[in-house]
């Protein structure tokens, strides 16, 4: 697969995309893996966890990584088959308001999780050079199939990183643990 260039994804993606190290498709094949086994460090009991007022909870956090993945892969799908007409955004706070994410267990994300990546590289891994690079406009901007499965590791990267620094964290867990014995 040839490197991403930064003119086929606009800097909005940025971010997500830096924390992406080496091969993409290595990076997505791995998340099968190390992203299941993350979950399981989180115990069921921390799922409707957030740590501040108006923040998401885990679960909603787990909801909203497979809800952008599914949109991600979508939008890779649309451009790969050349598929020209723009694509509108999503208000990801109206998908987590809607999607009773809390009402689900951490379990059940991570089987949906594996099940969702394990197809979506199946239809990675066959796309050719040519389709890789075609472009599409989604929440008006210009971005490409390869940018896209880029954005798809990156995000995953980046609310991972989220969740273990404010909701997982040493310091995080003590105060839950004392406000529970309160």
């Amino acid at each position: 697969m040839n490197p991403l260039k930064s003119d086929e994804y606009p800097a909005v993606y940025t971010a997500y995309i830096e924390t992406v190290v080496g091969d993409v498709m290595d990076n997505l094949a791995e998340q099968v893996l190390s992203f299941p086994a993350f979950l399981d460090s989180i115990s069921e009991d921390m799922g409707d966890y957030t740590y501040a007022e108006g923040k998401w909870t885990i679960k909603e956090v787990l909801g909203h990584i497979l809800d952008t993945e599914r949109i991600m892969a979508y939008r890779a799908l649309r451009f790969a088959r050349n598929d020209m007409k723009e694509l509108h955004g999503f208000d990801q706070e109206n998908f987590v308001i809607y999607a009773r994410h809390n009402e689900r267990s951490i379990a059940s994300f991570k089987a949906e999780f594996i099940f969702l990546r394990k197809a979506n590289l199946a239809f990675f891994e066959h796309l050719s050079e040519a389709e890789l690079d075609r472009r599409g406009m989604a929440s008006e901007r210009l971005l490409s199939v390869h940018a896209l499965l880029y954005i798809i590791a990156g995000h995953l990267n980046h609310h991972r990183l989220i969740l273990q620094e404010r909701y997982l964290n040493t310091n995080t867990i003590n105060d839950l643990v004392s406000e529970l014995q309160h």
